[in-house]
């Protein structure tokens, strides 16, 4: 009876072992964030996300949050809630009945509660109804021990008495109520080369308890002995017609087991378990679970339960035969439970990820060590060979020589754009009319006297430009570096003003934008290094890059506004 369960187990596994196949997850993509709603494909759930955290473990994800502990709490997870049906047998002295048998075999259905606590382990409590039913195919006639028969006038073979005696065929039906508490360890989670899997096997050990009933069926309908020889009658005894043997009895019976079996009295309980016998029952098993949604599972699972010190279950003791005395069968009943069932995630998914055992605990890590998001990386260093502030990836003018005052392509600063730089420009602004201007970056108007070699009051402060990206308006850190040094060259020259120019001025919206930069910086330098607002000359919707904004020194006497009112208020994209 066991053999031909685990066959068919075997079987169902192959399946949906086949099945997982195509059910297991593809990941063709990289992980990334999604923009809506920020669930990090690839992941089994956010690691970083509190409302996963248990108030308990609040204080583990705080400090890992904050990088002083490198392991990220466990999450809180969803119960597990499970119905199910399956065959129900017994393994003993009498042979079982399976339910292709005219429909005469073993069934039972169960309901389970399950609550993971780790990766691996998690417990389960269950309750099992079932009722088994078996009959065997070979006559006996040594029952004298068997009160089930003598005590219904069936007259057994005795031992040195040579008189006619009645065949019976041991059968019964046995009706149980189990409840088992089950230790369950699973480990298919654990992938090394694939983020998830659909396919969960466990195995588990329990411990329980076990009321149940046996009955034979002795008599017909009419409360009189069968007569069993009539039965079977012309049907030879051989192993090849057993089948044919069952058959005929079963057609024959009518299947009401209305005789309490051999039972052990001083096991009996109180009535509230209808005259049960109340035993303790240890079981073992192992099943399959196959993942249909993140709420639904189907599983089969396999059930061993042995009965302490019980040989009752079948109601027979003794082995069959036909001669000779009674021999005790010297194993224990045993129960087999071969279930399928369909298993729900309860909780709210918004606070809860899926029970652990779906999980896998390596997620996290691999996905950490290809799209990091909160380890501790150091900072970038970007090669800079020429040292102006623009990394040779971006710089069109490598080898500029050092303290030469650059544009945000690492080209020469050109205030006027007259094509001299500013470094050997001895007319630094010279105006449209005037160009163009010779080598020396003179124009051709009469030249102030002097013009051409006395350098600006504030040449000590020198010329750069800080760079944006998109419409943001936020300054990068090593543009923060930048500024620092700015702000050290005017606290050291303490009369010269700055121009802080934007550029962009294609349309309202780049104008805005430009303001919005030039303000940024002026700010910043005004709260972070308390330098007077009113030494800046605020200039926006100059020509150039629209992505960056150029600070000099002010020429002599050149003058300007601190505060320009914005353009266009409304167009702001920050």
């Amino acid at each position: 009876m066991v053999n031909k369960n685990y066959l068919l187990l075997t079987g169902v596994c192959a399946l949906l072992a086949t099945g997982s196949v195509s059910a297991q997850e593809t990941t063709t993509q990289p992980a990334q964030w999604s923009g809506r709603d920020m669930t990090y494909r690839g992941e089994s759930y956010d690691v970083l996300d509190s409302n996963y955290i248990p108030r308990s473990r609040m204080d583990q994800h705080r400090r890992f949050l904050a990088n002083q502990y490198a392991f990220p709490a466990k999450p809180r997870n969803m119960w597990e809630l499970g119905v199910g049906l399956g065959m129900y047998n017994v393994s003993g002295d009498v042979p079982s009945l399976f339910f292709w048998q005219k429909g005469n075999g073993g069934y039972g259905f169960h309901a389970h509660i399950r609550k993971s606590w780790g990766y691996v382990f998690s417990t389960r409590l269950q309750y099992v109804y079932g009722v088994a039913k078996g009959m065997h195919w070979q006559e006996d006639r040594n029952y004298r021990f068997n009160p089930a028969w003598t005590d219904n006038g069936y007259k057994p073979t005795m031992q040195g008495v040579a008189v006619a005696t009645d065949a019976v065929f041991q059968n019964y039906r046995m009706e149980a109520h189990q409840l088992n508490f089950d230790l369950i360890a699973s480990t298919n989670n654990w992938r090394f080369h694939k983020a998830k899997t659909s396919l969960g096997i466990y195995a588990f050990l329990g411990v329980g308890a076990i009321a149940f009933n046996t009955r034979v069926d002795a008599l017909d309908a009419n409360y009189q002995r069968y007569n069993f020889s009539t039965i079977v009658q012309g049907t030879p005894q051989i192993t090849e017609n057993k089948k044919q043997i069952r058959d005929d009895l079963m057609a024959s019976m009518d299947g009401t087991h209305e005789t309490e079996a051999e039972n052990e009295r001083d096991r009996r309980r109180p009535a509230i378990f209808n005259n049960k016998t109340l035993n303790f029952a240890p079981s073992f098993g192992l099943g399959l679970q196959f993942k249909v949604s993140r709420r639904i599972n189907i599983a089969i699972e396999d059930r061993v339960t042995l009965p302490w010190d019980e040989d009752l279950l079948d109601g027979q003791r003794w082995a069959a035969q036909n001669s000779g005395d009674p021999v005790m069968s010297n194993q224990n009943d045993g129960i087999n439970y071969l279930s399928l069932g369909v298993n729900f995630n309860l909780g709210n998914k918004a606070k809860s990820v899926e029970p652990l055992y779906w999980l896998n605990p390596l997620d996290h890590m691999y996905n950490e060590m290809s799209y990091p998001r909160h380890m501790i990386l150091p900072d970038p260093t970007l090669p800079d060979s020429d040292g102006d502030g623009i990394t040779d990836q971006f710089d069109k003018c490598p080898g500029t020589p050092m303290g030469v005052a650059v544009d945000s392509h690492g080209c020469p600063l050109d205030t006027d754009g007259d094509g001299v730089p500013d470094d050997r420009d001895k007319q630094l602004i010279t105006p449209t009319e005037c160009q163009p201007v010779d080598a020396d970056g003179v124009g051709k108007c009469p030249c102030p006297d002097g013009c051409g070699s006395m350098a600006p009051a504030c040449g000590s402060i020198g010329a750069g430009s800080i760079i944006f990206t998109g419409s943001s308006s936020n300054i990068a850190p090593s543009a923060q570096a930048q500024l620092s040094s700015l702000a050290a060259q005017m606290m050291a020259n303490p009369t010269c003003k700055v121009v802080i120019t934007g550029a962009g001025n294609a349309s309202k919206v780049q104008q805005q934008r430009s303001w919005d930069r030039v303000n940024a910086i002026i700010e910043y330098m005004s709260e972070k290094h308390g330098i007077d607002r009113n030494r800046f000359i605020f200039q926006y919707g100059q020509a150039g890059d629209p992505n960056s904004v150029m600070y000099r020194s002010a020429m002599p006497g050149e003058e300007g506004p601190a505060n320009v009112a914005p353009p266009f208020p409304n167009l702001r994209r920050n």
